[in-house]
């Protein structure tokens, strides 16, 4: 009996090895650098060509920057970052500039990303004006196609962000973002500022777009239930460490750090009848300026023993098929 051939994986569009981001803290006359935030410290993972990972965690965990890293929107301090086989941070600025045509990003609130004294259609074009991508008629056909694309009407393109709802602005930024007809998106916590009801409208509409041009996806959020609908994987990150990475069904069915376990029991359930445990994690997350040693969730973590967990730093290896996690004591009970 032959063992049946393993299929190939899929190809890695964007990846992302050993990813620090440090900001310095000046103080004094000098500016001498006493100290370093460490906003981002060795974050590791891969994107394939249409999958959509999905990074969540508390605010301050580092998910911001790790998406203006990778458009280099900020300089990292240090790691890798490949875009197929593209070293991003050996482009110089031109080099930069031709490769953010495949490489876009829908922030995080639609009311401050709009410039309000440029029309829908000036916003929409200016990413073709820059890079050179079409002119005249052309463009203006570009446009119209975009705002239809996402649900508007091609006549909006004469109206200001101040006449549109959240969720139509939000519409327009993604038509923006498309312009150029990228490759990969960074979605930075894209529903976050919406109503509810609109947030489900965009992220089916994000969800078409991906189905229709093969986008893929950095989706930031910390909403784990917007997460769950639309993410191929999830990477759990706290205080600039990724503490878990897999699929959507692992992760949510059978979670294995305390950290994810904890996250996963805030989510609410839409039936009263349902009761659930919640886990409850003691104190705040500490400041990135100054982390604690070891596992940088020991201080917070129902299941921590010392000294192990306050002394040795975790790797984040697999111990399920698929599923890393960064825990000495991974899949035991809370």
């Amino acid at each position: 009996m032959t063992e049946l051939a393993r299929q190939p994986e899929p190809r890695a569009l964007l990846t992302v090895d050993a990813l620090t981001k440090y900001f310095p803290v000046k103080r004094g006359i000098l500016g001498r650098t006493v100290a370093q935030v460490k906003a981002v410290d060795g974050v590791s993972f891969s994107l394939a060509t249409g999958e959509t990972l999905g990074l969540v965690g508390e605010s301050g965990s580092g998910k911001t920057t790790v998406g203006r890293c990778i458009l280099r929107l900020i300089e990292p301090t240090s790691g890798t970052i490949r875009f197929e086989d593209t070293d991003i941070l050996g482009l110089d600025s031109g080099g930069m500039r031709r490769m953010r045509r495949h490489m876009q990003i829908v922030f995080q609130d639609p009311y401050a990303s709009l410039n309000p004294r440029m029309t829908v259609g000036s916003i929409i074009a200016e990413p073709l004006i820059i890079h050179g991508v079409s002119n005249g008629d052309e463009r203006n056909d570009r446009v119209a196609q975009l705002l239809e694309k996402v649900g508007l009407q091609p006549e909006y393109r004469k109206r200001y962000p101040h006449e549109f709802s959240g969720g139509q602005r939000q519409r327009i930024g993604v038509a923006r973002a498309l312009a150029t007809n990228p490759k990969f998106l960074v979605l930075d916590e894209p529903v976050s500022a919406l109503d509810v009801s609109v947030q489900a409208q965009v992220v089916n509409l994000l969800q078409d777009l991906q189905d229709e041009l093969g986008l893929t996806y950095l989706f930031i959020a910390h909403d784990l239930s917007v997460v769950e609908h639309i993410s191929t994987r999830v990477a759990v990150m706290y205080l600039g460490r990724i503490m878990e990475l897999a699929s959507r069904a692992a992760l949510y069915a059978n979670p294995l750090h305390p950290y994810t376990k904890a996250l996963l029991s805030a989510v609410p359930i839409p039936d009263p009848k349902v009761k659930k445990s919640r886990i409850i994690l003691k104190g705040d997350i500490p400041t990135p300026l100054n982390p604690p040693g070891g596992c940088v969730f020991h201080t917070r973590c129902p299941i921590a023993q010392f000294p192990i967990c306050k002394d040795v730093v975790p790797p984040l290896v697999e111990h399920q098929p698929g599923q890393l996690a960064a825990c000495h004591f991974a899949g035991a009970p809370v």
